[in-house]
Order: structure tokens, then C-alpha cells, then sequence
């Protein structure tokens, strides 16, 4: 009981903190804007986002309020709609309709009711094994074997990013940690405050010193310098929340890097797909963001490698 007070306390206090940093983030956009001679594509996209942040952080808010029921479904919604925009952005053709019949309606829900469940051995092996084999079995069906490879490629990639990946963040409330007990919400709310405040941290970084661009061809906006300033700030970050965690600041910080880093590679492999599909966003559900999937590339690659290293060094 001490343990759930505790947590519901720290997650008051890290909600009041998230919700005042948005309020001197809006006062600031709004006074830029109005203190602008003209119109300016910067700043109305700075306030797009913050809109879009405060949308984002009360639908969270409502996912925390609902606890580990509200997660779950929380983010198979997040899944559903990111897989959405990569199939949709990925064109597949007739012969593939029982794979994607299996993918949305089969293999999603089944993976978060695996990992609501608790099931770790089956909602680890799922995608990366059994849909892989299976699914491409269900492409054979129609006979068409046109871009047979690269087709169903794209229905097992879009499963392991938009579903195996992301499915990892709620699957943190599974974790058995000592003396952490009731408090594994804490968990999501580090890794998603972390690697996001990284891309955020990366793009001021970058607009304020950045000069070399660190893959031009990938993504024209990522620079040297922002890569730098925004992963280190970011991982500063990780070390001062420390608090809502089992670790401590050293190990926060250290973990805090680890995400951040894998948040920045995946951009890059996400950025690498638009670019091959000739897009530049994956949708536009979020307004100043783009789509799901622009909003979450860096999680989906961070939440994994988060979710087992806490397991293995702690759970």
C-alpha cells in the first residue's frame, strides 16, 4: 500500500511537472508569434507541436488513469494505427489480403492480450518467429508472385516495428521489481519522456549550432551538433528523473543513453523507408507532427532494448 501511495504521488508530481513546462512552452510560442513581424513557418509549426504535446499528454494521462487495462489498449490502439500508415504508405497487393487480415485482426490483438497476460515467452516469440513463417504462407495463397520478397516483407517489417516494438512499452508493467511494486507506470513514463524529449532536444540543438549534417541523405535536418547537444541533454534529463525509478541517477542516465541512441538509429531506418517511398511524413493524424509513426520511430526502437535491459539487470 505504501508502495502504490508512492507511486500515485510521484506520478501526480511528474504530471503537474509535464503540464507546467508545457504551459511556459505555449506562453513562449504564443509571445514569439505575436512578437513576429509576419508570418513565420517556424513558429507556427513550434505551436502546432506544442498543441499536438498537449493533446498527446492528456490522452497518456487517461491511458495512466486507466492503468494496466488503460495501457494496454492504449497503445494496441497506437498499433493499430501505425501499422495502418506503414501498410498503407507500403502498397501490397491482392494476393496479400489473408496475411493483412491476420496481421490487424489476428496477430495484433493477439500480442497484447499475450502481453497483458504476462505471457513473455509468447509475446517475445509471436512476430519475430511465428508470423514470419506463417504470414508469407498466407501471401502464397492467391498464387500471385509478384514482388512475392518484397511484399511480404513489408507486412512482417510493419508488424515488427508498429506492433512487436511498440507492444514492449506497456509490457513494462510486467516487470517484477523489488521494491517498485505499483509504481511500473513510472517505468513508461521515463522511456517516452526520455527518447521524446531527445528528438525535441536534437531539433533546438540543431537549430540553434548545427552546421554538419550527419546523414543528408537519410534526413536533411539531422546535424552533428543536434545529434550531440540533444542526446546529452536527454540523457541529462533520464539522470534527473531518477527519482520515479529503481535506479539510480548514474544508472537512469546510463539507461537514458542507451534509449536515446537507439531512439536516433531508428529515426534514421524510418527516415531511410520514407525516403525509399518518396514521403515525407507517414501520415498527418497529428497535427505539426505527421503521423503516428513520425511521432513514435525513435520509441519503437528504444522501448525493446529499454523493456530487457531493465529486465535483465533488475527484475
Amino acid at each position: 500500500m505504501i508502495d502504490l501511495l508512492r507511486g500515485l504521488s510521484d506520478t501526480a508530481l511528474l504530471f503537474a511537472g509535464i503540464g507546467a513546462v508545457l504551459v511556459v512552452a505555449t506562453l513562449v510560442a504564443e509571445t514569439l508569434r505575436w512578437r513576429a513581424d509576419g508570418p513565420s513557418a517556424v513558429i507556427d509549426n513550434l505551436v502546432a507541436r506544442i498543441r499536438a504535446w498537449w493533446v498527446m499528454a492528456a490522452v497518456v494521462g487517461l491511458g495512466f488513469l486507466g492503468g494496466r487495462i488503460g495501457m494496454t489498449l492504449l497503445f494496441a490502439l497506437i498499433s493499430l494505427f501505425a501499422l495502418r500508415e506503414f501498410i498503407t504508405l507500403t502498397p501490397t497487393r491482392r494476393g496479400d489480403y489473408w496475411a493483412l487480415v491476420a496481421a490487424f485482426y489476428v496477430v495484433l490483438p493477439y500480442q497484447y492480450w499475450l502481453v497483458y497476460s504476462d505471457w513473455y515467452g509468447m509475446y517475445t516469440l509471436l512476430i519475430p518467429v511465428y508470423a514470419f513463417l506463417f504470414l508469407p504462407i498466407l501471401s502464397t495463397i492467391g498464387g500471385d508472385t509478384t514482388g512475392y520478397l518484397e511484399r511480404t516483407s513489408k507486412v512482417q517489417w510493419g508488424l515488427m516495428v508498429s506492433v512487436f516494438c511498440i507492444s514492449h512499452v506497456p509490457a513494462l508493467l510486467n516487470l517484477q521489481i523489488d521494491g517498485y511494486e505499483g509504481r511500473n507506470l513510472l517505468l513508461i513514463a521515463f522511456l517516452v519522456i526520455v527518447v521524446q524529449s531527445s528528438d525535441v532536444l536534437q531539433y533546438v540543438w540543431g537549430k540553434l549550432c548545427g552546421r554538419r549534417l550527419i546523414a543528408p541523405r537519410l534526413s536533411p535536418s539531422k546535424t552533428v551538433e543536434g545529434f550531440i547537444g540533444g542526446v546529452a541533454s536527454a540523457s541529462a534529463l533520464g539522470a534527473a528523473l531518477w527519482w520515479i525509478t529503481p535506479f539510480t541517477p548514474l544508472q537512469a542516465a546510463l539507461l537514458a543513453l542507451a534509449i536515446n541512441l537507439m531512439g536516433f538509429f531508428g529515426g534514421l531506418v524510418m527516415s531511410a523507408i520514407k525516403r525509399d517511398r518518396g514521403i515525407k511524413d507517414w501520415g498527418h493524424m497529428i497535427e505539426g507532427h505527421g503521423g503516428m509513426l513520425d511521432r513514435l520511430d525513435s520509441v519503437c526502437f528504444a522501448a525493446p532494448v529499454f523493456f530487457h535491459l531493465v529486465r535483465y539487470w533488475w527484475a
